[in-house]
């Protein structure tokens, strides 16, 4: 079997690991999940949250229209019930563009000290 580079080192995340990620509460995660029927973990035998890639895909997307875009939930919903893709582009255009600013900002800082 050939070396896959770009295969996913873990199947499943726990919450703790998600609410890191964002920056946010598990709560957060935890009503974002009865708010939104597109994000849903899989739950091992003791009930214990197990996200995958596309689970986080999706609060991604969620994130990216509540806490970056800062709409309000009933205009996320909107958003991802009309037009799914286009809200997914937005956002990894959205996240595309901060890591530009994150590198100018470190290369002006750079430059400052010379």
């Amino acid at each position: 079997m050939a070396y896959n580079p770009n295969k996913e080192l873990k199947k499943y995340y726990c919450i703790s690991e998600v609410a890191e990620q964002f920056d946010v509460a598990e709560s957060l995660l935890r009503f974002w999940e009865r708010e939104f029927p597109n994000i849903k973990p899989r739950k091992n035998n003791r009930g214990i949250r197990q996200y995958t890639k596309e689970d986080i895909d999706e609060i991604r997307l969620v994130y990216n229209l509540l806490k970056v875009r800062g709409m309000k939930i009933a205009a996320a919903k909107a958003i991802l019930s009309k037009n799914k893709k286009a809200a997914s582009d937005a956002s990894e255009i959205i996240e595309y563009l901060q890591s530009v600013k994150s590198e100018l900002l470190e290369i002006s800082r750079e430059l400052k000290d010379l």
